[in-house]
C-alpha cells in the first residue's frame, strides 16, 4: 500500500492499550469461557474488520475486545487462580502441542470453579463454530459506486430486448451449417 500525505494513520496513543500479558498455555486454558464471555465485543470487532476492510476503522471495537480479555483474566484470578494455574501448567507440560486430552481432570476442576463462581458454562464442542447472527447498534456501510456506473456510456441494457430468449436458430452466422442464413 503506497502512503500518500492525506492518508490517516493513528497516532500512538490511539494504538497503545493494556495487553493482556499471559503467554499461550494460560490463554489456550481460558480460551473456551474467554471467548463465550467476550463474544459480543469480539462479533462487533470482527463485523466492522470484515465491513470496512480498514483495520483502522476498527481500533475502538479492538481496544473493547482487549478489555474484555482483561477483565474476563481478572475476574479468574480472584475466584478461581488456582484451578486455572494448575490447568495452564498441565496443558504446558502435557506435550509439545499442548494437547487437551492429559489434563481432563485439571480442567473438570476449572470449568466447575468458573461455573460455580463467575456463573459461566463452558461451551459444547463446536459452539464458537456455529454460525450466528449479531446484532449491533452501527450503521451498516453504504458502498459508493465508482463513477463509471452512472455514465450512460458505460451503461449496457436497462431492460432485456424484446425477443429474448431468442431461439437457438438465431445465433452463429449464415452459412453452409446454419439453414437460417443469419435471419432471426
Amino acid at each position: 500500500m503506497v502512503l500518500t500525505k492525506d492518508i490517516w494513520l493513528p497516532t500512538d496513543a490511539e494504538l497503545t492499550v493494556d495487553e493482556v500479558p499471559l503467554g499461550t498455555p494460560s490463554l489456550r486454558a481460558g480460551a473456551m469461557h474467554l471467548g463465550k464471555y467476550c463474544e459480543s465485543k469480539n462479533n462487533e470487532f470482527m463485523l466492522c474488520r470484515s465491513e470496512t476492510q480498514d483495520p483502522r476503522k476498527c481500533l475502538r471495537e479492538g481496544a473493547l475486545v482487549t478489555s474484555c480479555s482483561m477483565e474476563f483474566f481478572k475476574k479468574v484470578k480472584a475466584t478461581c487462580a488456582a484451578e486455572f494455574m494448575s490447568y495452564a501448567a498441565c496443558l504446558e507440560k502435557s506435550s509439545a502441542s499442548m494437547d487437551f486430552l492429559e489434563c481432563r481432570k485439571t480442567q473438570a476442576s476449572y470449568d466447575s470453579c468458573v461455573e460455580k463462581n463467575m456463573e459461566l458454562e463452558r461451551p459444547h464442542y463446536g459452539y464458537h463454530c456455529l454460525p450466528k447472527i449479531h446484532d449491533t447498534d452501527r450503521p451498516a456501510i453504504v458502498e459508493e459506486k465508482p463513477a463509471w456506473m452512472d455514465n450512460d456510456k458505460a451503461r449496457k441494457l436497462g431492460e432485456l430486448p424484446k425477443d429474448f430468449p431468442r431461439t437457438y436458430k438465431s445465433w452463429g452466422s449464415p452459412g453452409v451449417h446454419n439453414p437460417n442464413f443469419g435471419e432471426i
